[in-house]
């Protein structure tokens, strides 16, 4: 199948006064596949204009020199697995955020959502579903572009595409018709539906390859790979690639066969499928982060109960990923948990397996090829946009100095800027 790259414009909101010239010099760079200590960056306009040993930069005239003493400059990270219209489950169940919050309420939510996660470093996110709110990503997504709001740019999928009646919400009886947080097409009709939703603006095209519609709620497969296979197609056709929801080695299995760009959860998966993956080039955003917040709000207190086996066969599962070769994304499906701390799921990334220097990458160079972006994002590099954050210490050796952000740059913007007591 043909492989699709995204070509987006690089949406910036503009909620500081105009870009200027910026010379920042913190301890250390992380490009976004290595450390560099030394380093100073200096950004013109919305760009990176030069980034290499203090000494060896260029300073023009009247341009504004950050010391970041102690701090290490990022690029802007990415979020690969949002949900922007949604909020924790513990403070409101998904059905009826789907049911019973009205889509104004829902928007206006989002719109905090978003400044969360631009002040928590996050410069670019990928929303994969509305779950019941129609196309208010591709709103939001507007209004961003115009500075309307702050927030990251945002790639989005609109209502994901499932299988007639696979899913929810459910437990109506027959005769009551309910609105569903996805849309739903089978077979030829996944061509007309996938053609409607490019044509509302969707940047990517959003499949459940399986889903908890079997005997007991056990997750099955919900299309044939002929049908995924043509939903690649089509979406190709258009530019568009396609995000596959699978945690079952076979919709995995299918997914991959039918060259989707990436598959997101795998729960389920093996070392076969992972190889499949490997050798296809398919992207795998594990969202450990949703699975651990799901078991602790069953009741699971991590660090004094068991390790659920949902939980130990995820562990199991991202390592076997990892021996595979895969290509990791950061992507942790928050929504599900609150907006602003995808670095939990960083943090579990190196807790199941990772080092934080790979979590860093995954997080800014990876997802930033995932996205068909890797000419613009995700580096710190001449010519790559002025997407950058400052945080305190180092984190490609301690992950958890991404929760101390200084300082977030957006588009040659300061956007954010914590003063140091």
């Amino acid at each position: 199948m043909r492989r699709v790259l995204l070509s987006f414009v690089l949406l910036i909101a503009p909620f500081s006064a105009s870009a200027e010239s910026l010379l920042l010099v913190p301890d250390a760079v992380f490009d976004g596949t290595a450390r560099h200590a030394g380093w100073a960056v200096l950004v013109t306009d919305d760009r990176i204009a030069a980034a290499g040993p203090a000494t060896s930069i260029d300073v023009p005239d009247g341009v504004q020199r950050l010391d970041l003493a102690g701090m290490t400059l990022l690029p802007g990270l990415i979020e690969a697995h949002s949900h922007i219209l949604l909020h924790p489950y513990d403070e409101t169940s998904w059905s009826d955020q789907v049911l019973t919050e009205s889509r104004a309420e829902r928007v206006a939510r989002a719109t905090m959502h978003l400044a969360a996660h631009l002040h928590a470093g996050f410069t670019t996110l990928r929303d994969l579903g509305t779950e019941g709110a129609g196309y208010a990503d591709v709103g939001l997504r507007t209004a961003l572009a115009k500075g309307v709001i702050e927030g990251p740019r945002l790639v989005v999928a609109g209502p994901a595409i499932v299988a007639s009646g696979s899913y929810g919400p459910k437990g109506f009886a027959p005769h009551v018709a309910v609105p569903l947080g996805a849309e739903e097409a089978d077979g030829t009709d996944l061509i007309r539906v996938a053609r409607r939703q490019i044509g509302h603006g969707i940047d990517v095209v959003k499949v459940y390859a399986d889903y908890r519609w079997g005997p007991k709620g056990k997750a099955r497969p919900t299309f044939t790979l002929e049908e995924l296979a043509s939903l690649v197609t089509i979406a190709a056709d258009a530019g568009r690639p396609v995000v596959a929801h699978a945690t079952t080695a076979e919709g995995m299995r299918r997914a991959a066969l039918a060259g989707v760009r990436s598959i997101e959860h795998g729960d389920e998966g093996t070392p076969e499928v992972f190889a499949l993956m490997a050798a296809r080039h398919i992207f795998w955003c594990p969202t450990l982060a949703a699975g651990e917040a799901i078991a602790a709000y069953g009741g699971w207190h991590k660090g004094r109960d068991p390790v659920p086996a949902r939980v130990a066969r995820k562990k199991a599962t991202f390592r076997a990923a990892l021996a595979a070769g895969v290509e990791i994304c950061m992507g942790s499906d928050v929504g599900v948990f609150t907006h602003g701390d995808s670095v939990r799921e960083m943090e579990l990334m190196v807790e199941y397996g990772m080092t934080p220097a790979a979590v860093l990458t995954a997080a800014t160079a990876t997802n930033a090829r995932l996205l068909g972006l890797e000419d613009g994002i995700g580096r710190i590099a001449p010519g790559f946009a002025a997407d950058l954050v400052a945080v305190e210490g180092e984190p490609s050796r301690d992950i958890a100095a991404l929760r101390t952000v200084a300082l977030v740059v957006q588009g040659g913007h300061i956007v954010f800027r914590r003063e140091r007591p």
